[in-house]
């Protein structure tokens, strides 16, 4: 897809009318894929907006593309760049990786010597990071802020998240750290090289996650009082 009729740029607060659209569309995927994600308010969004911590892609007729924003924690020790989101129909485009270029530098810029770390379940997004110098990395080297890990209390897979006493889930973290680093070139060729170890690893955690379910859907129609068919129903519309 030609790009040339998208701005990728930080967010301002004249953009805040997107930010229902944007944590509707956050929100949507995250069902589709059946993973789960943290959830996040449009107050949410539209205050990263106006703390200019945020990159917006938008068509030049104003159609909104996609969107990406910073946390920072522990001091601006660690910053993560989260939400990545982009419209239906611009995916598959590219876009995500500007969007994705755009959000690590405006990190680095504004937290220059901090750890740029990100969770996240796509090998599609795994394959920008690594592009970027990311490398994949144990939950052990993540911010131990407890306000970012509270902030996966709204994903589904919280439970899992828990019962791992935070060191695994459905994610895969990954960090950049400025002061000990690969170069991107050899992260790229890394991930590549590994890249079917990768596939096989996310197949056997959505399948260990399956299993959880449907242990608790056993539960449910022997009389105890776990949720796991409302569950299944809900993540796979049934």
């Amino acid at each position: 897809m030609e790009h040339s009729n998208i701005i990728i740029r930080v967010a301002t607060h004249l953009d805040t009318h997107y930010a229902k659209r944007i944590t509707d569309e956050m929100e949507s995927s995250a069902k589709a894929r059946g993973t789960g994600i943290a959830k996040r308010s449009p107050e949410y969004v539209a205050a990263k907006m106006l703390e200019d911590k945020a990159i917006i892609a938008v068509t030049t007729t104003g159609q909104w593309v996609g969107f990406c924003y910073i946390e920072a924690w522990q001091h601006g020790e660690f910053v993560a760049n989260s939400g990545l989101i982009v419209a239906p129909e611009f995916r598959k485009s590219g876009v995500a990786k500007l969007i994705k270029k755009r959000i690590f530098d405006l990190s680095r810029e504004k937290y220059p010597n901090a750890k740029i770390f990100g969770l996240t379940t796509g090998l599609a997004v795994m394959k920008i990071n690594s592009e970027l110098g990311y490398e994949p990395v144990t939950y052990s080297e993540l911010t131990n802020d407890e306000e970012f890990w509270a902030g996966c209390k709204s994903c589904v897979n919280y439970d899992i998240l828990m019962s791992k006493g935070r060191k695994n889930c459905m994610c895969t973290a990954m960090l950049f750290d400025p002061a000990d680093h690969y170069e991107p070139k050899e992260t790229k060729d890394y991930f590549e090289k590994n890249k079917p170890v990768f596939e096989r690893l996310q197949r056997l955690k959505e399948s260990n996650f399956l299993k959880r379910l449907m242990k608790k859907d056993k539960e449910d129609e022997n009389g105890s009082s776990g949720s796991g068919k409302s569950f299944l129903r809900h993540l796979f519309h049934l």
